[in-house]
């Protein structure tokens, strides 16, 4: 099986991180979907290499990769049925 890896760059100090944050943690308590995928996520200010690796300008940023290469990224905050529906594209 693919290994997918769901990740929200965000940052504290964000108004719209605080709306994708609660998004990203009800995804994580779903036990079908942590199955699926491992869900991290990525402060900007504590993990800026990681943050410049990845190319994020905006934060939030979700990125989903499988396998190690990115699939899709979303900028802004993202309903969490688009996030579902990419992993679960990503795994067909």
């Amino acid at each position: 099986m693919a290994k997918l890896v769901l990740m929200d760059f965000y940052a504290d100090w964000c108004g719209p991180c605080r709306l994708q944050g609660p998004i990203f943690e009800e995804m994580e308590k779903d036990e079908e979907l942590c199955r699926k995928a491992e869900f991290r996520k990525v402060n900007v200010d504590e993990e800026g290499d990681l943050a410049a690796e990845k190319g994020i300008m905006v934060v939030p940023t979700v990125i989903l990769e499988k396998d190690g290469v990115e699939v899709q990224r979303w900028m802004g905050v993202t309903a969490k049925e688009e996030l579902v529906k990419a992993i679960n594209k990503a795994l067909d």
